[in-house]
C-alpha cells in the first residue's frame, strides 16, 4: 500500500510537469488541463471498481496551502516604489470596486434565480466575486511588466478582500453590526499582524544559516496563517506583507535598526528562498487541481440549472469588467478584460459555505463550470494575444 501512495504520488506529479509544459507550448491552460485530467481518471477508477475515499479531506488542506505559497510567490514578484503608487492605487481600486460590484449583482441573482434568503445569497456570491491569482498571476506571465504587476496586485488583493470579506459575513450570521465589527476589526488587526510577520521573517531570513533553512521559515509563516485564521484575521494579508517586504527591504529603509538587519549575501539567499517556493507552489497546485477534477462529481456538471447559473455568472463577470476598466481608464484594457479567472479560492469558500451548513443546495456543478470556463478564457485570450 505504501509502494502504491508512493508510485501514485510521483506519477501525477510528473504527469502534471508535463501537461504544464504541454500547455505552455500550445498556450492551453494549465488548471483546465489538470481538472479535466482528474475528472477523466475518476472515470477510469470507477468503471475499475476504485474508489479513492481519502480525497475529501485532503482536498481543502492541498487548496489552502496552495493559495498562501501562490500570494507569496506573487508577491515576491512585486516591486514596489513612488513611479509604481499609481499603478498600485488603480489594480486596488480595481480589486475593490470589482469585488464590490460583483458580488451585490451576484446576490441579486441568487436571490431571485434560486429563491435564496438575502443573507445566504450574499454569502454565495462572495466567492465567485474573487478574482484567482493561482490562475491570474500564472497567465500574466507573458504580458509587459506594467500590466503583469496590476494583474498581480490586483488579483492577490482580490484574495485578501474576499477572504476577510466572506469570513465576517460567516460569522456575522446576517446580522450588519456584527459584520462590520468584524470585517474593519480584523482588517486593522491583519494590518498590524502583517508588519510584525515581515518584519520577523526579514530579520530570519538574514540570519538564516545551515543546510535546513527555508522549510522551517515556510512553517512558520502557514502556521502564522492557521493562526490568524482561528482568530478570525485576513492571514493572506500577513502572506502579502511578507512576500512585498522580503522583495522590497528598502521600505524599512527608513529605520537605522531595521535596515542594519541586512546582511551581505541577502540578494543571493531571497534568489534561493525564490526557487523553493516556485517549487512547492507548482507541486501544491497541481496536486489540488487534480484531485479536484477527481473529487467533482460529473454528474453534478451536466444539469441545466447548473449550465444556466453558469452561463449567467460568467456573463456577469465579464461586463462588470468591462465598465470598470473603462471607468478607470486602465491601459492594456482589452488584454486585462479576459483576465478575470475564478478559481482556487472561489472553489474553497464555497466548500466552507457548504460544510458550514448555510449553503446545502447551492449547485456546485455551477461552481465547476465557472472556474473551467472562465480559466480557458482567460488562457485562450493570452494565446490570441501572443
Amino acid at each position: 500500500m505504501t509502494n502504491t501512495a508512493i508510485l501514485a504520488a510521483s506519477a501525477l506529479l510528473l504527469f502534471a510537469y508535463l501537461l504544464d509544459i504541454f500547455g505552455r507550448r500550445f498556450r492551453l491552460p494549465a488548471v483546465v488541463l489538470l481538472i479535466v485530467a482528474g475528472i477523466v481518471l475518476r472515470q477510469a477508477l470507477d468503471s475499475s471498481g476504485v474508489h479513492l475515499r481519502w480525497i475529501d479531506p485532503i482536498v481543502p488542506v492541498l487548496g489552502t496551502l496552495g493559495l498562501i505559497l501562490i500570494v507569496l510567490e506573487g508577491a515576491l514578484d512585486l516591486n514596489v516604489s513612488r513611479d509604481r503608487t499609481r499603478l498600485m492605487l488603480r489594480s486596488a481600486a480595481s480589486a475593490l470596486l470589482g469585488f464590490a460590484v460583483t458580488a451585490a449583482v451576484f446576490t441579486a441573482l441568487f436571490r431571485f434565480g434560486l429563491g435564496l434568503a438575502v443573507p445566504v445569497a450574499a454569502l454565495a456570491a462572495i466567492p465567485f466575486a474573487v478574482i484567482s491569482s493561482a490562475v491570474a498571476i500564472p497567465s500574466a506571465t507573458g504580458l509587459a511588466e506594467a500590466p503583469r504587476e496590476f494583474v498581480i496586485y490586483e488579483s492577490s488583493l482580490s484574495d485578501i478582500i474576499g477572504v476577510l470579506v466572506f469570513y465576517a459575513w460567516l460569522a456575522a450570521d446576517g446580522s450588519l453590526s456584527a459584520f462590520a465589527l468584524d470585517l474593519f476589526g480584523g482588517g486593522g488587526l491583519s494590518l498590524a499582524a502583517a508588519a510584525i510577520a515581515a518584519v520577523a521573517l526579514y530579520y530570519l531570513i538574514n540570519r538564516v544559516a545551515g543546510h535546513v533553512r527555508f522549510l522551517p521559515l515556510l512553517a512558520g509563516l502557514i502556521c502564522l496563517y492557521a493562526v490568524g485564521k482561528h482568530l478570525h484575521l485576513s492571514p493572506l494579508i500577513m502572506v502579502l506583507g511578507c512576500g512585498l517586504l522580503l522583495n522590497n527591504p528598502h521600505l524599512i529603509g527608513w529605520n537605522a535598526r531595521l535596515r542594519s538587519l541586512h546582511s551581505a549575501d541577502y540578494d543571493h539567499t531571497l534568489r534561493e528562498f525564490k526557487s523553493i517556493v516556485v517549487e512547492l507552489t507548482f507541486a501544491t497546485k497541481s496536486f489540488f487541481f487534480l484531485l479536484l477534477g477527481y473529487w467533482t462529481d460529473l454528474s453534478q456538471m451536466t444539469s441545466g440549472l447548473a449550465w444556466a447559473l453558469a452561463a449567467a455568472v460568467v456573463a456577469t463577470i465579464y461586463a462588470t469588467r468591462w465598465v470598470l476598466l473603462q471607468v478607470l481608464r486602465q491601459p492594456d484594457r482589452a488584454q486585462l478584460l479576459w483576465i478575470a479567472p475564478r478559481g482556487l479560492i472561489t472553489v474553497l469558500l464555497i466548500l466552507t459555505a457548504v460544510h458550514s451548513g448555510q449553503l446545502d443546495a447551492f449547485p456546485f456543478g455551477a461552481v465547476m463550470l465557472v472556474v473551467l470556463v472562465t480559466s480557458a478564457v482567460t488562457a485562450l485570450a493570452q494565446r490570441r494575444s501572443g
